[in-house]
């Protein structure tokens, strides 16, 4: 009987222990939205962020370990990684133009490779190896997502300097997809044979509409037919969620997903700027969540639930953590000024995510290369889209 009295005391004792600190725990790691994402000039995270990866650019030894990792794990990490970074030093060309000449050699370093291998190696050289297993719908064989987000990269360098030998290239990609895009009943091309990704569909549109600007061109009566199509025949009716990935003709494959709908809504606001708030709106309903000062994104609505991917990372059972999910929430987050559930992700992030800064420079332990690219990203976002965005009709 004392025996248990001492387990049952001891119970007792640990859990008012974990009552009065689990609740204060966030405290340790609590910042300001500003800490993360300035409205002007760069937060201290960015420039830390910032630095890390503009050395393993200019390290080719660093570097070389850095994308043989990433490669070894998904081949779309190493092309993500360089557009995440080729977007952020965009904006953060247009936060301080006096620093753009410390930008603009690494965006066409990485621009120029990331053609280059295209070209020397084809489309394959940066997708998942089941991307040989069937044969494109859509002839001659191209992916949406290298081309969006490379045609988003050509515009984020011209937004910052102009350099004419990019505007033909811009020109022919855009031009590919709305001809590609057209082909399909549901307005939209394939990144995988028979596989239409949300995600590179709408930085497609991105994509246009920063040609619009850019180059004087009016992609917006396609846009608005991709809308109308979209919220028709491309959006769950339980929630109101764009499907993640959905066939040529429509069938959806997978359902809302945090790994998609975050960076989805941040493209859609230059597509249309209440239908992105809407979906931003609705992900935070579903997906986000918060407690005891922390937040994280589940990667799937409670009233679907899907397949763990290379996308979505492990996620955590009973919570619904997703670190893939949590990572683009950061991104929409910033996008739309939520900075309270912005604060509390950076909470999460610095008490999870085993931050090590050494020399100014910054990188998660827990995480990787495109990941900080994409965190980067959000810690810097803004500027760009202002400017589209001040320009529309």
């Amino acid at each position: 009987m004392r025996l248990v009295k001492r387990i049952l005391t001891g119970t007792a004792a640990l859990a008012v222990a974990a009552a009065i600190w689990i609740p204060c725990l966030h405290l340790f790691f609590a910042r300001g939205a500003e800490d993360f994402h300035s409205a002007k000039g760069l937060s201290p995270e960015a420039e830390q962020l910032a630095a890390r990866h503009l050395q393993l650019w200019t390290d080719p030894a660093l570097r070389a370990r850095e994308l043989e990792r990433m490669r070894h794990s998904n081949a779309e990490w190493d092309f993500m990684g360089r557009t995440f970074l080729v977007w952020s030093l965009g904006e953060m060309g247009l936060r301080n133009p006096a620093a753009k000449k410390n930008y603009l050699p690494v965006m066409d370093q990485i621009i120029a490779e990331t053609i280059r291998l295209e070209k020397e190696q084809g489309i394959y050289v940066f997708l998942m190896p089941y991307a040989r297993g069937r044969p494109y719908l859509m002839q001659p064989a191209r992916s949406q997502f290298l081309d969006s987000e490379i045609a988003m990269m050509l515009a984020a360098r011209r937004m910052i300097e102009e350099k004419p030998e990019y505007k033909p290239l811009l020109t022919e990609r855009v031009d590919a997809m709305v001809a590609r895009m057209r082909q399909g009943p549901v307005l939209s091309a394939e990144s995988y044979p028979n596989e239409c990704w949300m995600f590179d569909n709408t930085a497609a549109l991105a994509a246009m509409r920063m040609a619009d600007h850019l180059d004087g061109t009016d992609h917006g009566q396609f846009i608005k037919q991709w809308l109308t199509m979209a919220k028709d025949k491309l959006t769950d009716k339980t929630t109101g969620i764009l499907f993640s990935s959905y066939t040529v003709d429509g069938q959806a494959l997978d359902g809302p997903e945090g790994s998609s709908i975050w960076m989805t809504s941040h493209f859609l606001r230059l597509a249309d700027e209440d239908f992105a708030r809407d979906q931003y709106r609705r992900a935070r309903k579903e997906l986000g969540r918060r407690a005891v000062g922390f937040a994280w994104s589940r990667e799937w609505p409670p009233s679907w639930i899907g397949a763990v991917d290379i996308d979505s990372g492990p996620v955590i059972p009973v919570l619904g953590i997703s670190p893939g999910a949590s990572g683009m929430a950061f991104i929409a987050a910033s996008s739309f000024g939520d900075d309270e559930y912005l604060a509390a992700l950076a909470a999460t992030l610095d008490f999870s995510g085993f931050p090590s800064r050494k020399e100014g420079r910054l990188k998660y332990c827990a995480s990787n290369q495109v990941g900080d690219a994409a965190l980067l990203y959000a810690s810097v976002l803004g500027p760009m889209w202002g400017v589209i965005e001040g320009a529309k009709p």
